[in-house]
């Protein structure tokens, strides 16, 4: 019987991510933990977004095992023909603030039973306002990593200090040593993509720094990640916001919590994409640790040049690869024109197999898979943790250049491909992770995999750290006028 059950109170929680593939996957996992707690649970999110997950997934009927829980949308502002990928992150913000700010106002006035909290994304500021106005008290959920959050929080003191903007590309390897904590190792290249600008006025830089220098006006920090993977820099964030919640690996403290309440882990996809399965079969037929799955996320668009480049690495290499190519996220049919050079479709015949969209934590846990060419999302980086796979990391933008930095330089998992997109260097890159330095990055993923699990067990600090949150929420609920 988990805490809070015990009670006859049963707290309302709203929660409320933004509407990108990430965010809404780690927070789905939140909103699941709480729900079999016994908690009841609003999941409130766009439209856009429930409209795929109704059409790809299971999640009506998975969640009507609990009677608790409950579906709202907003509009997300944009047409229903945006791509909602790519370099649209402000457009999509300031379309939410205009059109959801309203809609949630209205919802939380209304609803039946009242909320007692929210649990908001971190970067919907919005919510934030709307709650304090109406006495509602806020936990902001923060999806993306500890040492991103807290280099996104730096970033006035970084530009204070003149360390931003940089000066060119023989500026990129200069170290910034305003960010507290990561002094010795973190150059301007691995500061967050925006920060390249040469203009620190901004859009996207100034809302960054706006919604996360917002987070000690909530009542506390919801962050998906474990003590032992992130305690010095943990401990710089709690000198701004005290009350901080470690709940991660997310996705593997729910599986420990479904085994022990239900007999199994989670069956529930939450992808906006169509999964192929497919893919499964082909890895089962394939000797172990010998495939490098490859994915770059849900909204990283590669060039046409880059994807062609990374193609004649993965070939050249010999090793065995997965790769996924999200649909239209390339030119051409999936990014398999009629131009293909026949080395590259007969290379990947031989030892390749493209999907449109694959089941990530299934793949990465799969005997077959010794590798992961990622772009440093961080719930991928986190399931590629949790099941011990070393990573080579090919940033996008945002968190994940700082994410990638810390997993080759602070953590030892893999290696950083940032910035460079050659097909020799994809080559070599494939082949140190898969031979040549296989053993060291095996050794240290394996060590760091056994303190994820330990996290997430009965007595570990995130199972803990979970307790005290479903504590919280209910001696507020009790509390509330």
């Amino acid at each position: 019987m988990e805490k809070g059950e015990q009670s006859e109170a049963c707290p309302h929680v709203l929660i409320f991510p933004l509407p990108l593939q990430g965010h809404v996957n780690s927070m789905f996992k939140l909103a699941e933990l709480l729900a079999l707690t016994g908690f009841k649970v609003t999941f409130l999110y766009s439209e856009h977004n429930h409209g795929r997950l109704v059409k790809y997934t299971n999640v009506s009927a998975h969640f009507a095992s609990y009677p608790g829980f409950e579906f709202r949308t907003v509009p997300d502002g944009l047409p229903d023909d945006h791509p909602r990928s790519g370099d649209w992150f402000l457009e999509m913000y300031y379309a939410m603030e205009t059109k959801a700010k309203l809609s949630l106002r209205e919802m939380l006035l209304n609803i039946n039973p009242p909320v007692d909290c929210i649990i908001g994304d971190g970067f919907l500021g919005f919510v934030l306002d709307v709650a304090k106005e109406l006495g509602i008290p806020v936990f902001y959920f923060r999806t993306s990593s500890a040492c991103c959050f807290w280099a996104y929080y730096s970033i006035p003191d970084i530009i204070q200090a003149g360390e931003i903007p940089i000066r060119g590309i023989e500026d990129m390897n200069r170290l910034i040593t305003t960010v507290p904590g990561m002094e010795t190792f973190l150059r301007c290249r691995d500061l967050p993509s925006f920060c390249r600008a040469s203009d620190m006025a901004n859009s996207t830089i100034q809302l960054v720094v706006e919604q996360t220098r917002k987070s000690p006006q909530a009542h506390a920090l919801i962050l998906n990640t474990f003590e032992d993977l992130d305690r010095p820099i943990l401990s710089h964030i709690r000198t701004k916001c005290p009350h901080v919640y470690t709940i991660g690996p997310i996705h593997a403290l729910l599986n420990t919590r479904l085994k022990a309440k239900r007999g199994a882990s989670s069956q529930f996809s939450n992808s906006l994409w169509e999964v192929d399965r497919n893919c499964i079969s082909w890895l089962d037929k394939q000797p172990k640790q010998s495939v490098v799955y490859v994915s770059f996320g849900s909204i990283t668009i590669p060039s046409r040049e880059q994807l062609t480049e990374l193609w004649y690495g993965l070939v050249n290499s010999k090793r065995r690869f997965l790769w996924v190519v999200r649909p239209n996220s390339v030119t051409g049919k999936d990014g398999q024109g009629e131009d293909v050079p026949v080395e590259l479709l007969e290379g990947t015949k031989e030892r390749g197999c493209i999907v449109g969209w694959a089941p990530q934590e299934e793949v990465l846990n799969h005997p077959a898979v010794g590798g992961f060419l990622t772009h440093s999302g961080w719930n991928s980086t986190l399931e590629s943790v949790v099941a011990g796979v070393p990573m080579i990391c090919w940033p996008y933008f945002a968190d994940q250049q700082v994410n990638s930095r810390f997993v080759s330089e602070v953590w030892k998992l893999g290696l950083d491909m940032k910035d460079v997109c050659d097909r020799k260097v994809v080559e070599k890159m494939v082949n140190d992770l898969m031979m040549d330095r296989r053993e060291e990055f095996v050794k240290s993923a394996a060590e760091m995999a056994k303190l994820a699990k330990e996290s997430v067990n009965v007595g570990g600090s995130s199972y803990c750290n979970l307790d005290r949150l479903i504590e919280d929420i209910r001696l507020m609920s009790l509390k509330k006028p």
